[in-house]
């Protein structure tokens, strides 16, 4: 689900909105993994003529932790379901100590944070882009930043997509896709200011307690690290006083460059430069 578009009072073109992710409670114990129609990493997915797989998750804590578990093999959560329909056993919850199940941490995020792009066609939430939308960062957690460029008056803010987990890429189309509550503030800044701060960036900026995030998207993979690296040396040229030379020798001694979306039309690439190598 996407809540907006969300007016935000002063926003103008040329601005950026500054969102702080305060708070992100589950609303429910359970979420769901989804493959379908073949638009994962690899288009064979999912097997023998099947269109949608969609596996069953708990949320469940554990030792302290919040974490998922799932199970590792068996019916998916589709036909788990018609097994019941037609007068089956309900299938069993799955439990951390059974030997075929899997846990893993929980990190609950919003996979779309976006604003609305100067334009008068008809757009899709899919693919992201220099507004934000599908960003599918998992670093955008509580105590994180986003940045946004804004490019009609009031912004038109949007978000949604809730996840409790994401592994970077989201190979299978979707990750631990579950209902969560969100608690944002916004504010704007300047256009002038935020290009003292930060350089002259083309599109989404995440600040972590830890990390500067630079990001990029293409069609292809490639183009996407591409623009990253491009993002990060306005970054460290225009914001932080290095020359290109040294940036980009920084970067590669120093950054890491992880893949944040492979299966929505754009690809996406976000570089994690740490705050406390560049004084920040």
């Amino acid at each position: 689900m996407v809540n907006g578009p969300v007016e935000v009072r002063g926003a103008k073109p040329g601005d950026w909105l500054a969102i702080d992710i305060l708070r992100l409670s589950p609303r429910v114990d359970y979420g769901i993994i989804s493959n379908r129609h073949g638009k994962g990493v690899l288009p064979s997915m999912p097997e023998a003529g099947r269109r949608t797989v969609s596996i069953f998750a708990r949320r469940m804590r554990v030792n302290g932790k919040d974490v998922g578990v799932m199970r590792k093999t068996g019916p998916d959560a589709i036909d788990a379901y018609h097994t019941y329909l037609a007068g089956g056993a309900p299938a069993s919850p799955p439990e951390p100590d059974d030997p075929d199940t899997v846990a893993f941490p929980l990190c609950p995020f919003l996979g779309i944070i976006g604003v609305t792009p100067d334009t008068g066609e008809h757009l899709s939430t899919v693919p992201p882009g220099d507004f934000g939308g599908n960003l599918d960062i998992n670093l955008m957690v509580e105590g994180t930043r986003l940045y946004l460029p804004v490019f009609v008056d009031g912004a038109g803010l949007y978000a949604g997509d809730p996840h409790f987990a994401q592994g970077d890429g989201e190979v299978a189309l979707t990750a631990l896709e579950a209902s969560l509550e969100a608690d944002l503030r916004v504010g704007v800044i300047a256009g002038p200011d935020f290009t003292r701060r930060f350089g002259v960036l083309q599109g989404p900026l995440l600040e972590t307690p830890d990390y500067l995030v630079t990001t990029g998207r293409a069609l292809r993979l490639d183009d996407a690290l591409e623009h990253c690296v491009e993002e990060s040396l306005r970054l460290l040229v225009d914001g932080c006083g290095f020359d290109r030379a040294h940036a980009y020798a920084y970067l590669s001694a120093a950054a890491d460059f992880d893949i944040s979306e492979a299966v929505d039309i754009q690809r996406g690439v976000h570089a994690a430069i740490r705050r406390a190598d560049i004084g920040r």
